[in-house]
């Protein structure tokens, strides 16, 4: 989070931005597009400041250093998780259960996810007991 304290007159500005999903005095949200648009043109060698002038933010009112930081922290979950890690996942699940009663098809489609995760751990177990079992020979 950057130091940078935004005006109210600033936040006016930014939140006209089409590639901003919201703007507080202390944070500006970005859409999932624009992060997506923001790694394709810098993969292509253009700079953070560069991308996001050319999709209409002012340098001046961001501030450089939320820039470098945003273009960072999207990089890394790129490297790491592909395009989902640039998803904004929070207004998605709040971590609450589900209060209303399942239809057939959801809890089916949730016991085959399931199904497949323990499927994937069995496999995992598999190759690691495979891989002790050379060591130890």
């Amino acid at each position: 989070m950057s130091k940078k304290v935004l005006a109210e007159k600033e936040i006016k500005l930014l939140s006209n931005n089409p590639y901003v999903k919201s703007v507080s005095p202390k944070g500006v949200t970005y859409t999932d597009e624009f992060k997506n648009i923001f790694i394709s043109e810098n993969e292509k060698g253009k700079l953070p400041r560069q991308i996001f002038e050319e999709c209409g933010f002012d340098i001046d009112v961001l501030g450089i250093d939320r820039v470098r930081s945003s273009g960072k922290r999207w990089r890394a979950a790129y490297r790491e998780n592909g395009v989902s890690g640039l998803r904004d996942t929070r207004g998605g699940n709040s971590g609450k259960s589900c209060e209303r009663e399942l239809s057939l098809e959801e809890k089916f489609a949730r016991l085959e996810a399931q199904h497949k995760l323990l499927k994937a751990e069995n496999e995992l177990l598999k190759k690691i007991r495979f891989a002790e079992r050379g060591l130890k020979k």
